[in-house]
């Protein structure tokens, strides 16, 4: 069997080759509408979307966490979905937006760092790693106008200046630091209100952890998007600690102990 032209490619950025070479594989090549917007008499079908995801800075890193609930128009598509992905060992990205693109996004940057590293002998540094993201998210840019909007967090462990840094990107893909905590999605506003609230510098891991599913809670309970700790299924939000150690999953059992607690705390509270 005659294996397919491969043409020459130098280039260490995968996003770049497949861009020039399959743009039918990259994002930006769909064609679908989104939930937000009114369903169409074309045919057009509706997509799930994934709310709210936040960042936290804390003396070791970042704590990255989001909730588990995709919507479809008024009614919810999965109320498992992942959204807080570990991308290399020292950086990991939450979505909001369009699921489907927002998923294909993070797999997509996950293979562009490993193929960098593989051709380079050697990793992006974290403002690498964001800015290579910033033109993802550029790239996506046709699609918003369909609806299609596709919303990163980044954080990076910045093993150079031994710090945790939050990035946040605009449609366009113009990317921002952030200096403490940032939220995005539908449920934002109302996490970070929370964050802004409670926020203290050289927060301990535990301090950091209760504040961003406090914050989860709180978008949960004023934002019909945003799902709030499911006691009964037995599903809670995705959280990761990102620190010169690497990527570490926050587990089930640690997320319902803070939630008992805040639950605790807040019948007392009431009686």
């Amino acid at each position: 069997m005659r294996l397919p032209y491969l043409p020459n490619h130098d280039d260490s950025s995968f996003f770049d080759f497949l861009t020039k070479q399959y743009p039918g594989l990259t994002l930006g090549s769909h064609g679908l509408v989104s939930a937000s917007e009114p369903m169409r008499t074309t045919g057009a079908m509706a997509v799930p979307y994934a709310t709210t995801v936040l960042a936290i800075k804390y003396q070791d890193g970042v704590v990255i966490a989001g909730d588990r609930r995709a919507t479809e128009g008024f009614q919810i598509a999965d109320r498992r979905i992942e959204k807080v992905f570990k991308i290399d060992d020292w950086s990991a990205m939450a979505i909001a937006g369009a699921a489907g693109p927002c998923i294909e996004m993070a797999k997509l940057f996950q293979t562009e760092l490993e193929h960098y590293e593989k051709l380079e002998g050697m990793a992006l540094s974290c403002e690498g790693k964001a800015n290579k993201l910033g033109q993802m998210v550029k790239a996506n840019l046709p699609m918003v106008f369909q609806g299609l909007v596709v919303m990163p967090l980044y954080v990076g462990y910045d093993v150079t200046r031994a710090e945790g840094r939050i990035f946040k990107y605009d449609i366009t893909g113009g990317r921002y630091e952030e200096s403490d905590y940032h939220a995005i999605g539908s449920g934002g506003k109302d996490a970070r209100n929370t964050m802004r609230e409670h926020f203290r510098k050289n927060f301990s891991e535990a301090d950091a952890l209760t504040l961003a599913l406090l914050s989860l809670y709180n978008a949960a309970d004023d934002d019909v998007g945003t799902g709030g700790p499911d006691l009964i299924r037995g599903i809670y939000p995705t959280a990761k600690f990102v620190t010169a150690q690497g990527i570490t999953d926050v587990v089930d059992d640690r997320l319902k102990a803070v939630y008992d607690e805040m639950m605790t705390a807040r019948r007392s509270r009431e009686t």
